[in-house]
């Protein structure tokens, strides 16, 4: 690369913050309707062809904007120390993914359009590898009473559930009482609190056994497959 286009590089990486940015700031303060070319080129201070050359058109910069307030609000998450405790760590996360949506109710939809390119884009995978590493300690830990991949289904649905139900309501019909209901509902469907006993069940055991499966020393390759087979069963029963 010569240095005149590194030089055009660093140049369109900030316009393009730059862009993002502004148009964050008249999101929040309008919805989408006040995201227009004029309105965010003077906000960035740029002329409006750049964005066409940066982002191609309007709903290209409105899939950039929410890529952008998702990825940060997953670094954020992900700064956040685990709780010691796995099942009240997934809690906290719930309520903070739940709490973004709340706060940034236009991302939010355009996040989770039916078919929107968003769900496969590098933040929706972090945030649900996050989501999967969560379920899979509460698994390690033995209390889980479910796969870890419809846990993982589960919690994720009741989140975007909720803030879909919240975000259709008047704001004076919105009952806060309606999020907390919503979390513990779902978290109680996915975790055994008895796993410890033996009143439980085989099944919380073999998801546990299945979570540690593969640090475990000592089997063969052939035999962890055959192993994970009959656990699957097991739990599938």
């Amino acid at each position: 690369m010569t240095m005149d286009e590194a030089t055009d590089t660093a140049t369109d990486t900030d316009t393009r913050r730059a862009v993002l940015d502004a148009a964050a700031e008249l999101i929040a303060s309008g919805g989408t309707a006040a995201l227009t070319t004029r309105a965010v080129a003077a906000k960035a201070s740029i002329q409006p062809p750049t964005l066409y050359r940066i982002f191609g058109d309007k709903r290209g910069l409105l899939d950039a904007v929410a890529q952008d307030r998702l990825a940060r609000f997953v670094a954020e998450k992900e700064a956040h120390p685990p709780h010691p405790d796995p099942v009240e760590d997934l809690r906290q996360g719930w309520s903070r993914y739940v709490a973004f949506g709340l706060e940034n109710p236009d991302v939010f939809a355009i996040m989770n359009e039916i078919g929107s390119p968003l769900a496969q884009s590098p933040a929706s995978l972090a945030g649900l590898a996050a989501l999967r590493r969560r379920v899979a300690q509460i698994a390690r830990a033995g209390r889980l009473r479910v796969a870890e991949e419809r846990a993982v289904a589960l919690i994720h649905a009741s989140a975007v559930g909720i803030v879909t139900t919240f975000l259709a309501l008047p704001p004076a019909e919105r009952d806060e009482q309606m999020l907390s209901l919503a979390r513990d509902a779902a978290i109680a469907a996915i975790v055994d609190e008895t796993a410890a006993s033996q009143a439980s069940g085989p099944v919380p055991h073999a998801i546990a056994l299945r979570a540690h499966l593969d640090d475990t020393a000592g089997l063969s390759t052939a035999e962890k497959s055959l192993l994970r087979e009959w656990l699957e069963r097991l739990i599938e029963r």
